[in-house]
């Protein structure tokens, strides 16, 4: 049955573009609201009734168990991070089975997948990574890669443009509008893979390298089209992006209103 495919999430990363976090606490764990990144993802899948995730851990992974094993979900969990301290709110009921797996400190992604092969158990699964939000309907996903019998599915989204774009004629300003979409496609995780994926992975792979390229030679490897929401959390900037659309539905600095979390599609 569909709803025990399990969701492998990347979570071991350094996190080395938002060091002003991440030298104190997981990428994972950067808060959106009162939730860390890394939940946001889980409820995504969680919505459309997969629960099981494996989790590789790797830099701080301890922290990141922590925040789950709470004794109670009832209580807050707090991390102090110099003189600042970053409060998350307490669990509202769920559902989430989760294993975490130690996959190494500086392990690539490639790699990290490649650790969990014994652990999957599951001919499909899905993989994504704990810094990437989107509206993508996951189920849909899922029969988009079945009916198409390939090694992989990756999601192809738009990036979010926070700036306005100016048409100039003759050096002369034509007009001015704000664009929160780029045309383009770019790989934006929300995986599907076939177990045969193992296969094409070795302990030092970079998943988004070698091993995909490899599949794109093959043609083994689909694109789902999103033309929704998706954002990832990269930088300092992309973590307050986030936070102000969690609470006031504003994207940029230009005041691109894209209505209040587009990515929770949970109730």
């Amino acid at each position: 049955m569909s709803e025990e495919i399990p969701v492998v999430i990347l979570a071991g990363g350094l996190g080395t573009r938002m060091r002003d976090f991440s030298a104190r606490i997981p990428k994972a764990l950067v808060p959106i609201g009162k939730m860390a990144i890394i939940e946001h993802v889980m409820r995504i899948y969680s919505h459309y009734g997969f629960n099981d995730f494996i989790v590789a851990l790797g830099y701080k992974g301890d922290s990141i168990k922590q925040y789950f094993e709470r004794e109670s979900h009832e209580k807050r969990f707090s991390i102090k991070i110099e003189d600042a301290t970053l409060d998350y709110a307490p669990f509202e009921d769920y559902k989430f089975n989760i294993n975490f797996i130690e996959t190494g400190l500086e392990t690539e992604s490639g790699g990290r997948l490649k650790r969990l092969e014994n652990v999957v158990n599951s001919d499909t699964f899905f993989m994504t990574y704990c810094d990437g939000v989107s509206d993508v309907d996951i189920k849909k996903l899922l029969s988009f890669h079945e009916k198409k019998g390939k090694t992989a599915t990756l999601t192809a989204v738009h990036t979010m443009n926070p700036f306005g774009v100016v048409t100039i004629k003759n050096g002369v300003v034509d007009s001015f509008k704000e664009k929160p979409t780029l045309p383009g496609y770019i790989n934006g995780g929300f995986f599907v893979f076939s177990d045969r994926i193992f296969d094409r992975l070795s302990e030092n792979s970079v998943l988004e390298m070698e091993p995909l390229q490899r599949l794109a030679n093959e043609r083994e490897l689909m694109a789902y089209k999103h033309e929704g929401f998706w954002a990832c959390m990269d930088t300092h900037k992309d973590v307050t992006r986030l936070n102000k659309l969690w609470e006031t539905g504003v994207f940029s600095e230009a005041g691109q209103n894209l209505g209040k979390a587009p990515w929770k599609v949970w109730s």
